[in-house]
This record gives C-alpha cells, sequence and structure tokens, in this order.
C-alpha cells in the first residue's frame, strides 16, 4: 500500500509537471522570419517593352496601333531588312506588349526568373504567341534582364462570324516561366559591417519588445535594440559567411506576436465585412428598417362618346407607395462580443449594407470599440 501511495504520488507530481510545461508554452508562437523582413533584403521591379510573334491573326491592328508597326520596322532594321517608306505592313501576327517582371535579392547573372507579359494594343489573343527579346530594366534605367520565350495563357476567347464571342479569363495577357535571364546583380549592403535592421511586416511596439527580448536571450543582452515599433537594429559578425548563418539562426526564434487590434474592415463595393475577434459593443438598442418607394405608371384611355366631335387621349395615371419593412429592434448588453453581434444581425435578415450602416452608427454612437475601415 506504502509502495502504491509513492507510485500515486510520484505520477501525480509528473502529472502537475506536465501541466505545468504545458501552460508555459505559449499558445501562438512565430518565427521571426514571418514577423520581420531584413532592411535592404528586397526585390526590385523590372519593366521592358517588346512584340509577341507567331500569333494566329489574332495580333494588333496596325491602324489603331501604329507603334506595332514602327517596332516591327526598328527591328528588321538592326538585321539590314530596309522597308520602304511608302510601305504600310498590314500585321496581324504581331502585338507590342509590355513585359514585367520581379528580381528577386540576390540574383546573380545567369539565373532565371519569371516574367509577366500583357498587350498595350488591341490583340484579341496573345495565345501561341513567342516574345522577341525584350530588355527588362529598372527604375534606374539600367538593363537588368533579358525576357524572350513562349507565352503561357491561362484564358480563352473565341468569335463567330456574326459577332458572337465568348471568352474565359483574360487571354491577352500571359506569363513565361523562367523567361529571362538576369544579366546584373543589383548592389547590395548585406555583406558590408554594421548593424542589420529588422522592419517587422505590421509595426506593433509590443512585438518589437518581445522580439527584442527574444533575440537578447538567445545571445547576450544589448544584442537588439529596438528603434520604434516597426524597426530592430541587431548586432552581427563582421564576416559575411557568419553573418549569414548567424541571421539564419535569429530568425528561427519563435516570438508569440502581440494580439491584433481591434478593427473593423468594410468593403463599402463589394459589402464585405471582417470584424475581428477583440471587437467589442457597449450596451446599445438598434431599430433597423428598410423604405420601400414604389411608383408604377398605368395611361389610361379616355374615349370621347359617339358623336362628340371628341379625341381620343390617353391619361397619365401614377400610383405612388411608401412602405417601411422591417423595423426590427435588437438590444447589446454591455462587453457584447463578436458571436452575439452576428447572431443578433442574422436573426433579423440583415444584408450586408445593412449591417454597415449598423456598424457605422455603433461607431458615431460611440458603442463600437474598435476602429472601423472602409475601404
Amino acid at each position: 500500500m506504502r509502495r502504491s501511495l509513492l507510485r500515486w504520488r510520484s505520477f501525480g507530481t509528473t502529472v502537475l509537471v506536465l501541466l505545468a510545461v504545458a501552460l508555459a508554452t505559449p499558445v501562438h508562437a512565430d518565427k521571426i522570419r514571418d514577423l520581420a523582413s531584413v532592411g535592404g533584403v528586397r526585390n526590385n521591379q523590372l519593366i521592358g517593352y517588346g512584340l509577341v510573334v507567331g500569333l494566329d491573326g489574332s495580333g494588333d491592328q496596325t491602324t489603331q496601333a501604329p507603334f506595332t508597326t514602327q517596332s516591327l520596322e526598328n527591328m528588321l532594321q538592326q538585321f539590314g531588312i530596309v522597308v520602304p517608306a511608302n510601305a504600310r505592313p498590314q500585321l496581324k501576327n504581331a502585338a507590342a506588349v509590355i513585359v514585367t517582371a520581379d528580381l528577386p535579392p540576390f540574383a546573380k547573372p545567369g539565373q532565371t526568373i519569371d516574367v509577366t507579359v500583357a498587350s498595350i494594343g488591341n490583340a484579341k489573343t496573345l495565345r501561341g504567341g513567342q516574345l522577341l527579346m525584350a530588355p527588362l530594366k529598372g527604375a534606374d534605367g539600367n538593363t537588368y534582364a533579358i525576357a524572350q520565350g513562349s507565352v503561357v495563357i491561362g484564358g480563352i476567347s473565341a468569335q463567330g462570324k456574326s459577332g458572337s464571342s465568348v471568352q474565359v479569363n483574360i487571354s491577352d495577357s500571359g506569363r513565361i516561366p523562367n523567361g529571362a535571364t538576369v544579366e546584373r546583380s543589383v548592389p547590395s549592403a548585406f555583406g558590408n559591417g554594421g548593424d542589420l535592421m529588422l522592419n517587422l511586416n505590421t509595426p506593433d511596439f509590443t512585438t518589437a519588445s518581445r522580439v527584442v527580448k527574444a533575440i537578447n536571450a538567445a545571445y547576450g543582452a544589448g544584442t537588439a535594440n529596438a528603434i520604434d515599433g516597426g524597426s530592430i537594429a541587431v548586432r552581427s559578425p563582421m564576416d559575411p559567411s557568419q553573418k549569414v548563418a548567424w541571421l539564419g539562426d535569429i530568425q528561427n526564434i519563435d516570438v508569440t506576436p502581440a494580439d491584433a487590434p481591434a478593427r473593423v474592415v468594410v468593403n463599402s463595393r463589394t459589402g464585405t465585412v471582417v470584424i475581428g475577434s477583440d471587437v467589442r459593443v457597449s450596451a446599445a438598442a438598434v431599430a433597423h428598417g428598410s423604405i420601400q418607394v414604389t411608383i408604377s405608371e398605368q395611361p389610361l384611355v379616355s374615349q370621347p362618346n359617339a358623336f362628340s366631335k371628341g379625341q381620343t387621349a390617353v391619361v397619365p395615371s401614377s400610383d405612388v407607395r411608401v412602405s417601411e419593412d422591417g423595423g426590427h429592434m435588437f438590444k447589446f448588453g454591455p462587453g457584447v462580443s463578436l458571436d452575439t453581434i452576428v447572431r443578433a444581425v442574422n436573426q433579423v435578415g440583415a444584408a450586408p449594407s445593412d449591417l454597415i450602416s449598423i456598424l457605422q452608427a455603433l461607431k458615431q454612437a460611440g458603442a463600437l470599440h474598435a476602429e472601423l475601415v472602409v475601404i
């Protein structure tokens, strides 16, 4: 009996320890790589102009897009072919396009990146087209990549002789996987000495403070310092090879981010309403009804009596009615949560537009304790 009691006490102690460890474990933790980006390590946008050829009669109409013909003539001149000045080629298999791409950080010459091709003329579709060599330039005007390849289209369009047409998705833009070759790398200050800057994706003072505490707990006090609610300066090794491994370890540190702010986001165009979990409403009573105005026109024909020498006349007759449907009233108690708000609004059958009006009225009355964002 004594041994059983000792075993039970030992088991109970183990359970308490496991519960304490489970309670001490963060409920929701993210890695620093998901919360912040390294300052200076970013994509660079590239843009260029080019020609897509090989289209099956679906290219630009040169009378409305003369720049397509000019581009083709300039290209032919580079191959020693001179188009007569009085000639007006009627191209149907070529289209002028804009080529865009994102140059990732640390991209080196010889590597390939994806490009997006979009028509700027009146081409019907780019399906089956081939992009000719197009230089891609950055904001400084320098060429960083060369694009060329077959365009992949995700949409389709067809048109009959009668004018009837059908279209699925967009067929005048597409992508070229690995369609551009990097010719020049962007200088980066990552290998230089000095502190590195971690920029939070969502600036927050609590999250910045927790990131600093986590880094200092792992690498010693003074390693990280918060500049403001969105930036954290971190001391790094001078050797670039050590800096890469050191930064990789820091990005794998778990940090519990701060709770999201109480916020209600309303899209008035689509009627979309997103309510955060921390939104609270003070005690308030809401009555919402819809007023409907109906106007119907029923013209009446007035016929004259026989032998009265009168004329038939059309007399307008309007029927105007005003009705107010709904008028439901519901009451919110103090500290009402998201579930109660949604349940009360659904019970009265409010549409998304009605919900937007209710939320705006609650905000004006001071009963909605959240930031109301209308986009």
